[in-house]
């Protein structure tokens, strides 16, 4: 195997913290997250002690102060090891920050920031409605101007929110110009306890059980004109701006599972007899073994290259987004089969990755919408 030479023994100590938190703080406790469909804030508070949340942010706020995307990989890679799918660090890092960091007004960096860095603010962003999902300008949530001048009344629905029970700070994107099409769209920021924001159901789903998902609900909410993060009808072209980055932060994880699972499968096919000898063995597992090592090679070259690629664009994230999480369902698909009956098992990390494993080809953009970006930007 080639050897990652992406990283620093910065980022080597780093990982180190990450791996010794994930040990101490995640793994005692996801078990009774699973049950329960959502994690303690406390982790998020000490993930904040920790330093895990805000790389980027300016250090003045308690960031980070380093745009290095690796130190988000090295994050990302560990939870996975663990299989640690409940604590949305990622999310709060990767997806929701970008727009925090680039697009919020000096006042609105000091009144959220420090408590996002903390573990204190805990964020999301909603994007997805029943109607609406892929199809972004089909967004129905408007927002309407107040009638004492400050700001809109916003009115409609979210589904499939991450972060949705647990968020004190959520990115809403609805219309506040319903006749200037995706110009009309723009990016309101919704806090915990504003009137007339609910919360719906945490959504059961069939993986990831200890992240919360939830819909959230608004009716007649009074976002002030100082919860506008960036410009009034500008939403769309934001959005566009921040989701390689999303998009990039899901293919790391998605190679960062599938590196797990495999070397599980490797293990086990090495220990695992059948007819007198390893499983391992046969003709055709080696095969499958062998060209599973491959792909898993050519995605984290690949993905390792995004990161430190300055200014990622919009269709290699997207090539990045959909052939790793691909590569990933492929490969936890063929580590389940050579498990046997045993992978059909709860109590094997292989089947619990198997459930984890097959949202990631659909949140963040779908495979196809991927693809028909890709397409697009070819001329097509």
């Amino acid at each position: 195997m080639l050897k990652r030479e992406i990283f620093t023994p910065e980022h080597d100590a780093f990982r180190e913290t990450v791996r010794t938190f994930a040990e101490k703080e995640i793994v005692p406790h996801h078990e009774r997250w699973e049950g329960q469909g959502v994690v303690d804030r406390e982790v998020w508070l000490a993930a904040g002690r920790q330093g895990l949340l805000g790389f980027a942010m300016p250090e003045e706020y308690g960031g980070g102060g380093t745009d290095d995307r690796r130190y988000n990989a090295v994050l990302a890679e560990e939870l996975a090891k663990v299989g640690a799918t409940g604590p949305a660090f990622p999310l709060h890092n990767d997806i929701v920050g970008p727009y925090l960091l680039s697009l919020a007004t000096p006042e609105q960096k000091q009144r959220w920031l420090p408590g996002y860095c903390a573990g204190e603010i805990i964020t999301a962003i909603a994007m997805t409605e029943p109607g609406a999902g892929s199809d972004l300008q089909g967004i129905r949530a408007t927002a309407t101007p107040a009638p004492d001048g400050d700001g809109w009344i916003l009115n409609g629905q979210k589904t499939f929110i991450s972060n949705g029970i647990l968020s004190d700070l959520v990115i809403v994107v609805a219309r506040t110009d319903p006749d200037a099409g995706h110009r009309g769209i723009s990016l309101l920021v919704v806090e915990r306890g504003m009137a007339g924001f609910e919360r719906g159901r945490n959504l059961e789903k069939i993986g990831q059980k200890a992240q919360d998902t939830a819909e959230l609900f608004f009716s007649d909410v009074h976002v002030p004109a100082a919860n506008l993060l960036g410009q009034e009808g500008a939403g769309f072209l934001h959005l566009m701006q921040n989701l390689p980055s999303e998009r990039l932060s899901i293919a790391v994880a998605a190679m960062g599972a599938a590196e797990v699972v495999f070397d599980l499968t490797v293990e086990y096919c090495r220990q695992r007899e059948a007819f007198g000898r390893p499983i391992g063995r046969f003709q055709h597992n080696r095969f499958a073994i062998a060209e599973m090592a491959t792909e898993i090679q050519l995605g984290r070259t690949f993905v390792d290259r995004c990161l430190v690629e300055p200014g990622l664009d919009a269709p290699t994230a997207a090539m990045a987004k959909w052939w790793c999480t691909e590569l990933q369902k492929r490969v936890v698909d063929q580590c389940l089969q050579l498990h046997g009956g045993y992978g059909y098992m709860t109590e094997y990390p292989v089947a619990k990755a198997y459930l984890d494993s097959r949202i990631q080809t659909i949140y963040g953009g779908t495979t196809e919408i991927m693809k028909e970006l890709i397409g697009r930007s070819l001329g097509f």
